[in-house]
């Protein structure tokens, strides 16, 4: 039986390293659209969240979610997050459908509360997903943000299964009409990616939160956690957050208040 490998010790990934240092004076490698590995050399943090260039460790992108502000019923977040990715199948059985981000309900046994809350990959700062890839086609990059690279990605679903959020999904059926920024791909697994061919061309927020705002809740606030004059950082300070099942120690990019 073959040992399995370290962290970071998949030849695939060591090759690509290599060949992301012959082009240092591009500053990044684009590997697929929306897609880059981290910058050769430390980027200033304040340029790279000004002008989105390359992922960089001085940046750790993340998402703020007041569950107090989370209209009942509302689908917003969701629509917008599909609508963005093009993320539109509607197969017979609904559980195939992909869902990069879905909304849930919790209920307070002590009282019967319901909370209603979105809930999407939470980019770990120790993935699970990233552990038992064989392929290395899960991967976290230098900001935080966790990806699934579609070109490696072998279907195996050991991700799926390793995932505690029930965050990724199996893309069944051949696809048409994609974006053309969000590479998809029958027989791969995927999951919410912050948006990150927005943040890659410098914008400032994810889908999610953009519609959540144009709504008027104002219930998912993105930006980078280690700015501390970032609107997320600030907010983080000021009330008590939650990270979903903590008791992993994953250190979740996703933080969520009134929970």
């Amino acid at each position: 039986m073959t040992a399995p490998q370290e962290p970071g010790s998949n030849p695939r990934r060591a090759f690509i390293a290599a060949a992301g240092a012959g082009v240092a004076g591009l500053g990044f490698t684009a590997i697929a659209p929306g897609l880059h590995l981290m910058a050769v050399g430390q980027a200033d943090a304040a340029e790279v969240r000004k002008a989105g260039s390359a992922a960089s460790p001085a940046v750790r992108w993340g998402l703020l979610i007041d569950a107090g502000k989370c209209a009942p019923g509302c689908t917003k977040c969701v629509d917008a997050c599909h609508t963005e990715n093009g993320v539109s199948e509607k197969l017979p059985d609904p559980r195939q459908n992909s869902q990069w981000i879905r909304k849930i309900e919790l209920v307070d046994r002590r009282d019967g509360r319901k909370t209603e809350l979105p809930m999407m990959c939470q980019h770990c700062a120790n993935p699970p997903c990233v552990d038992v890839c064989p392929t290395g086609a899960s991967m976290k990059r230098a900001d935080g943000i966790v990806l699934v690279d579609r070109h490696t990605c072998i279907g195996c679903r050991y991700c799926m299964m390793a995932c505690p959020y029930k965050a990724r999904s199996f893309v069944h059926e051949e696809l048409s009409d994609q974006k053309p920024d969000v590479p998809r791909g029958k027989g791969c697994v995927e999951s919410c990616t912050l948006c990150v061919h927005r943040i890659d061309k410098g914008e400032k927020t994810t889908a999610c939160a953009e519609a959540c705002a144009q709504a008027g809740h104002g219930a998912i606030v993105f930006g980078d956690l280690n700015d501390p004059d970032s609107e997320i950082s600030q907010r983080v300070r000021e009330i008590q957050t939650t990270q979903l099942r903590a008791d992993l120690k994953l250190g979740t990019g996703v933080r969520y208040h009134g929970i």
